[in-house]
């Protein structure tokens, strides 16, 4: 891929990204917060947007959503690679959500 393919992948993530926050902000602030991984005053700025800021804001050649599981157990809970492996997938996938919760709310 060229930079100028790359920048506009990162383009078109970043613009659906923010449409899919806002639409998620719009429907269930609190479970968007959550599920975004962002605080209330990013959601408020992020939520009055226009389609043209919107735009503006996805036009940067820097991703606006980044991984939020960035230690090897949530991954391995997520992927299920651990060496010890569950059997109910759901369970493991609940457990890893769990985790990922308390650090959102340690981050509040």
């Amino acid at each position: 891929m060229t930079d100028e393919q790359i920048t506009a992948e990162i383009r078109d993530a970043n613009v659906t990204y923010l449409m899919l926050a806002q639409n998620l902000i719009r429907q269930d602030k609190a479970a968007a917060l959550f599920r975004l991984g962002l605080s209330e005053e990013a959601a408020d700025l992020l939520v009055t947007l226009s389609p043209a800021q919107v735009l503006k804001v996805a036009a940067g050649n820097m991703l606006l959503c980044r991984f939020r599981m960035d230690d090897e157990v949530v991954w391995n809970l997520l992927t299920n690679h651990s060496a010890k492996k569950v059997d109910s997938d759901a369970a493991t996938k609940l457990h890893a959500s769990i985790l990922m919760a308390g650090r959102f709310a340690e981050s509040m």
